[in-house]
């Protein structure tokens, strides 16, 4: 029995040699005559990898009747046959325009209310699916069936892939979903839609890689010790999604180290943490003493343990990510600053490169979100902060500080966002140590600070290393910078724009979104489908801000 996804792979077929292959229509094969295809013998099949089989791309058809079809010169023509509209209600094209194979401008679907969603789509006629409630996870064999990236490409370079536009105008290249921020949180809303065979583009405005937002470095911590309920209960989905990019990169991206949660007794974050993990998770001055051999906690202080804390390698999670969106087919153009926005049925990207057009956009765009925003009526109470990322040198080398678990440090009157520290990873015999807050800054300005300019929270942090961290050097060996873009109460905000539902925003994280971003990225995905969320969302809300929505520029 052939699966509800059907791909027809050219050199399986007697059509391929006769220029007539066979379209599955409603269980029944069909020939549909072609007079002109771009397919090469290099391309069907030749020294191509198992997963990227070259599969041939068909116009758009007009079921003639039931079981037959015809293709025709008309993009607008409609059969007037009601057994042949009724075969044909489940069957809706995906990634397809009016531009047509070859020429050819034909339609597949008759439904009146596709017809828009479709011309803005670009031409993948090879893949067909039938419209189910769980149809976004029906893939053949594990595989998209959507043209792998060597023929897309082909397809765009001939003008296949575009939108039709008049003469003299640029034109128009259709995504089923375009990602504004390739970032870790836009990539893995690439991701995920990507792994829903939809034909996603990601865009970037920096060159990758480049250390211009809040998603490089190599470590960044991750946890369940969280004291906000509804990130607790994310945290579990997150690890699972992690070791699942894991299997799929086939290359480590997590190490544990576990993670220790410091504060006085009382205090509202630590106690919620508490709660949140359980009881069983104090540790006592003896058991810290042997875990933690270098920290030096006040007499009055509470520890928590959370074994399953440790470091994230970003630089590499964020690699992994990407070019597994890429091998799922997913098109990535960098270099490329957003220019302009035009929402509608069918969105309309400008960049500085070129024009891009799909039926739904996620806008992730960090600490430029709301340059993004701002033209679509928009503007979130959103505050970019540049954050000072300091680095200790071990006072007796080779020992790591005695900075062996990664910590966080809470409740301390002199530093009230926290203090959190990592293992000694990015430079050899210096360990990471950090204050959870920054200066308000431009994103565009943030490498330009003067020298000599005051850097309070350094300051802050050495006070901090001469009490807790004796084993560590008191003055800063590395001075980096980074940005967090902050929300008023450091919750992110995830949701679809209030006047354009196919829009969805995901911004504000605020410094701790790295470790769930897997989570984030689907939440985006899921908003961007119309699908369930898989968490709850009133956290998230732009509601929860009144007044951001003002008139368009």
């Amino acid at each position: 029995m052939l699966p509800t996804h059907h791909t027809i792979r050219p050199w399986q077929t007697e059509a391929f040699r006769t220029s007539s292959p066979l379209l599955l229509l409603g269980g029944k094969a069909s020939r549909l005559p072609i007079t002109h295809t771009s397919l090469t013998q290099e391309d069907a099949g030749v020294g191509c990898p198992p997963w990227e089989e070259p599969t041939l791309a068909l116009p758009y058809i007009t079921p003639k009747s039931e079981g037959s079809a015809q293709a025709t010169q008309s993009p607008t023509h409609q059969t007037s046959n009601p057994t042949a509209r009724s075969a044909w209600r489940e069957w809706i094209p995906v990634g397809c325009s009016l531009t047509g194979f070859g020429g050819l401008g034909v339609e597949l679907c008759p439904r009146r209310e596709k017809k828009r969603e479709m011309a803005a789509k670009q031409f993948m006629g090879h893949k067909l699916h039938r419209r189910e409630k769980n149809s976004a996870s029906l893939c053949w064999d594990g595989l998209c069936p959507i043209p792998p990236p060597w023929l897309r490409s082909r397809l765009r370079e001939d003008g296949m892939g575009t939108d039709m536009a008049a003469p003299g105008q640029p034109r128009c290249a259709s995504y089923d979903a375009i990602v504004i921020g390739a970032g870790i949180q836009g990539s893995f809303a690439a991701y995920h839609l990507a792994q829903r065979c939809k034909d996603t583009l990601l865009l970037e405005q920096f060159f990758l890689p480049h250390s211009r937002g809040s998603s490089h470095g190599q470590s960044r911590i991750t946890r369940s010790a969280y004291p906000q309920e509804h990130y607790a209960h994310m945290m579990p989905h997150s690890f699972r999604l992690w070791q699942q990019l894991e299997d799929e990169a086939g290359t480590p991206l997590y190490r544990r180290t576990g993670l220790v949660v410091l504060g006085p007794p009382g205090d509202p974050k630590l106690e919620s943490c508490r709660r949140n993990m359980g009881p069983d998770n104090v540790l006592d001055a003896v058991t810290l003493a042997q875990r933690f051999p270098g920290l030096r906690p006040r007499p009055t202080e509470v520890a928590l343990w959370d074994g399953s804390g440790g470091v994230l390698l970003a630089d590499r999670a964020l690699r992994a990510v990407q070019d597994t969106f890429r091998r799922r087919g997913g098109t990535v153009r960098d270099g490329e600053k957003v220019l302009r926005i035009d929402p509608g049925a069918v969105i309309t990207v400008t960049t500085t490169a070129g024009l891009y057009c799909a039926p739904r956009l996620i806008i992730a765009a960090g600490a430029w979100t709301n340059a993004v925003v701002a033209p679509l009526g928009l503007r979130l109470p959103l505050q970019p902060l540049r954050i000072d990322v300091c680095y200790w040198r071990e006072k007796e080398p080779g020992s790591g500080g005695s900075v062996t678990p990664c910590f966080m440090a809470t409740g301390l009157p002199y530093a009230p966002h926290g203090i959190y520290g990592l293992p000694a990873l990015e430079y050899p015999g210096l360990v990471k140590v950090c204050y959870h807050h920054g200066s308000p800054t431009d994103p565009e300005e943030r490498d330009r600070t003067p020298p000599g300019s005051p850097r309070p929270h350094v300051a802050l942090l050495s006070n901090f290393i001469s009490s807790y961290l004796p084993g560590l050097e008191p003055q800063p060996a590395v001075l980096e910078s980074c940005l967090y873009t902050n929300t008023p109460d450091e919750d992110f905000i995830l949701d679809r724009h209030p006047k354009y539902s196919n829009i969805i925003i995901g911004a504000g994280f605020s410094g701790h979104g790295f470790k769930l971003a897997p989570v984030v990225g689907q939440l985006l995905c899921e908003l961007s489908l119309g699908e369930e969320p898989s968490h709850r969302m009133a956290p998230f809300a732009i509601s929860r801000f009144p007044g951001v929505l003002r008139a368009a520029l």
